[in-house]
């Protein structure tokens, strides 16, 4: 069973990982940075510039954040809720 979990997991992750190149003919209408990377035309203004750096930076705090909650939450009181599990 986890064999079969093994697999199905490696299926998605190659699945994903094929989708996620771009085809020789939005390659070539890429910028230089995104080439190769995703589909379309890619940015066409400075306006989707800001936008692609702006989602950039907030998908780096959340994950920032998130590793950093889930590696050291700092709940310390012995009333906290996980308590109640973890005893």
């Amino acid at each position: 069973m986890k064999k079969f979990k093994y697999l199905i997991i490696l299926f998605f992750i190659n699945l994903m990982s094929i989708s996620t190149y771009a085809c020789d003919a939005c390659q070539k209408q890429q910028p230089k940075i995104l080439k190769g990377i995703s589909h379309g035309a890619g940015p066409e203004s400075k306006w989707d510039w800001v936008v692609i750096i702006t989602i950039f930076a907030i998908t780096i705090v959340t994950l920032w954040m998130s590793l950093k909650y889930i590696i050291k939450p700092g709940e310390k009181g012995q009333d906290h809720i996980k308590r109640t599990i973890l005893n």
